[in-house]
């Protein structure tokens, strides 16, 4: 049974996503702050947190940056603002999912199952096409998940490894967005174009110079041309 923290100060959200947590049979764990909310994870680690970002003592952005300093669990993000910047805040930090309040619980626990169906894949064995991937200055190693531009390594986001991944796995071939968001968030992915947006974006800032080798094909997609000038 997947065991979920529930983070947010209002009593009565957390009460619901509880409810309906329970109603799909998962575990739950309660914290009202992101500084409890970081004690919990080391403690009891659990599957998946949904965070709320605007809380006292230690906000989301904050609590889930510490997180990730020592675990890989999941993080869905809960919000009342829809900007952009808390978008690529979120991302780079390297949360997983984005929710606008107010929201849908069953949608909430339909996004869950997705994530965890997602990382139960990851940890499956698969057979890897080859080992290292070059590009003039650009080496990009699979197994190890290490990236190099002039022998310096880039540090990027989990979710932009899993993206740029599949892009090089299929260069110069057109990536529909459809087919992108199908293959790298799981086709029952419930965001929007929005987040493959957000993250092409961060990956191309990444990379530098050689963001330009991922092409926008507009009314279609993406594709990783190895053969930009």
């Amino acid at each position: 049974m997947a065991k979920l923290l529930i983070v947010d100060d209002e009593i009565n959200i957390r009460n619901l996503i509880v409810k309906y947590a329970k109603y799909e049979n998962y575990e739950t764990l309660e914290a009202g702050d992101g500084m409890t909310a970081v004690c919990i994870c080391r403690d009891e680690k659990p599957d998946l947190v949904i965070m709320d970002i605007m809380m006292p003592e230690m906000d989301g952005f904050t609590a889930s940056r510490e997180i990730k300093r020592f675990s890989d669990v999941p993080i869905i993000l809960l919000s009342a603002r829809g900007e952009e910047y808390d978008r690529i805040n979120g991302f780079e930090i390297g949360v997983d999912d984005y929710v606008i309040k107010p929201f849908s619980p069953k949608e909430l626990m339909l996004r869950v199952g997705v994530i965890l169906r997602r990382v139960e894949r990851a940890r499956q064995p698969a057979a890897e096409k080859s080992d290292i991937f070059k590009l003039d200055q650009l080496e990009v190693n699979f197994i190890s998940r290490i990236i190099k531009i002039d022998g310096k390594r880039i540090d990027m986001s989990p979710k932009e490894y899993d993206l740029f991944f599949y892009m090089i796995r299929n260069a110069n071939i057109a990536l529909t967005r459809e087919k992108l968001i199908c293959e790298v968030w799981g086709c029952d992915f419930y965001g929007d174009d929005r987040t493959l947006d957000t993250h092409i974006k961060l990956l191309r800032r990444s990379l530098g110079d050689y963001g330009k080798y991922i092409v926008t094909l507009r009314g279609v997609g993406y594709r990783f041309e190895t053969s930009v000038q």
